[in-house]
């Protein structure tokens, strides 16, 4: 035996839907399995309500002792790789990898050591749909938060509750009503060119920034209303604006609905509801292109900037993926790291006083317009529908709006826009 998985589900009795609450223990008890792991001086990694602990028989023996039922999972340590995804992206790609903790995001599989480093293949290195790296020691992959009860949650803020869903559902139609926009493709420029317009008529300037990728060029559209009376630094919201059909090819069909129309859609949502916000300091709209190519775009941006430029930005919330329910309880996942943990609880305070959200956090940052930014030591963090890797229709045709979830939409962004006014302060 190498292995144990402690597996926390619902209590009896608990409400449907609601996956916060562990199966036969309580958080607290959770916290006290890991504590045990720690003190046997067994390995654990924890994702959620999953803890998976390895080490010596007599290890696992003390730390399961007296406590909640775990299974045996027979596989070398060695083996045990934590695998971060977009959509179903690793499963499709390499469906004979044994898969021993499933979470949607975040895999645990079993894999030999030297073919875990050459498991993309080279022509895939430039659309980083998944990464594979040995399961962290004494790590937590991602934590869970369930809402608090509705009778605690505050009045919506004025500016959260501004968020128009007949607007954020309007643009969306609008950005996935083209054939795609994949980042070269003229539809591309015609989906920016829209968004400038309706940035522009907000009253933001406006700009874009040429970004050299595969086969040619992208943009990217920067947004700026100036804050008045603050301490010259700058709140930044992004999102990445092109999509993709990585199996038909640049040509192909790809709405892009959820990834990203949603996020798109959300900038500007945020743009609309933040529009009379007499702010302190400057907000700063950022339309990406080229990041389902290798996040072309952003890298671009922060290259771009000194590092004044750098100092003054206070936080980036990015988008992306914010419109499929893929789990009960609607759910966020707010990704970031070390420098950016206060913007990440900063986010989830606004989530548990104005929304119904269950809130998931992680400081294992990937594959997002967030990690250039975190790269250059600037706070970023993703929000990101919750157990966004069960979302097996990204990156293809049937990326569309019949499957999107406009209250989850709706829930994110009052949150973001909560945590906006919040950051940006008042002039």
């Amino acid at each position: 035996m190498t292995a144990l998985r402690f597996e926390m589900g619902k209590t009896p009795g608990q409400a449907p839907g609601n996956d916060d609450v562990p199966r036969g223990t309580t958080p607290d008890a959770l916290q006290a399995l890991t504590a045990a792991a720690a003190d046997a001086g067994a390995v654990w990694a924890r994702l959620g309500d999953t803890l998976l602990v390895t080490g010596a028989p007599a290890q696992l023996e003390r730390t399961a002792a007296g406590r909640a039922p775990a299974e045996r999972i027979e596989v070398p340590a060695a083996r045990l790789h934590l695998v971060i995804q977009n959509g179903r992206q690793f499963q499709q790609t390499h469906p004979g990898v044994p898969v021993l903790v499933d979470r949607g995001r975040y895999l645990v599989v079993d894999l030999d050591p030297a073919e875990a480093g050459r498991i993309v293949e080279p022509s895939e290195r430039h659309l980083p749909c998944f990464g594979v790296r040995p399961l962290p020691a004494n790590t937590v992959v991602f934590e869970q938060r369930p809402p608090a009860p509705a009778r605690t949650r505050a009045v919506a803020a004025p500016r959260a509750a501004a968020v128009s869903r007949d607007g954020f559902a309007a643009d969306l139609r609008a950005l996935a009503g083209l054939e795609t926009r994949h980042s070269t493709s003229p539809e591309f420029r015609t989906a920016l060119d829209w968004a400038e317009g309706v940035l522009s008529g907000l009253g933001f300037a406006t700009r874009t920034q040429t970004v050299a990728i595969h086969g040619g060029s992208t943009q990217n559209l920067v947004a700026e209303r100036p804050g008045a009376g603050g301490d010259g630094r700058a709140v930044l919201v992004t999102a990445h604006l092109d999509s993709i059909n990585v199996r038909d090819g640049a040509a192909a069909p790809a709405p892009g609905a959820d990834d990203n129309g949603s996020g798109a859609a959300g900038v500007l949502a945020v743009a609309r509801a933040l529009r009379a916000h007499p702010a302190a300091r400057d907000l700063r709209l950022i339309l990406f292109g080229g990041e389902e190519q290798g996040l072309f775009g952003s890298r671009h941006y922060v290259a771009e900037l000194d590092q004044a430029a750098r100092d003054r930005i206070h936080s980036v919330v990015n988008m992306d993926m914010i419109a499929s329910r893929n789990t009960p309880a609607p759910t966020v996942l707010l990704e970031g790291a070390t420098v950016s943990q206060a913007v990440l609880e900063e986010l989830a305070a606004a989530a548990q006083a104005h929304t119904g959200l269950t809130v998931q956090t992680s400081l294992m940052p990937f594959n997002s317009d967030h990690v250039p930014f975190l790269d250059a030591g600037i706070p970023a963090v993703l929000t990101i529908e919750g157990a966004d890797g069960a979302n097996d229709r990204i990156h293809t045709a049937g990326d569309t709006l019949e499957h999107v979830d406009h209250d989850l939409a709706l829930e994110i962004l009052r949150m973001n826009v909560a945590y906006l006014v919040q950051a940006l302060g008042s002039a």
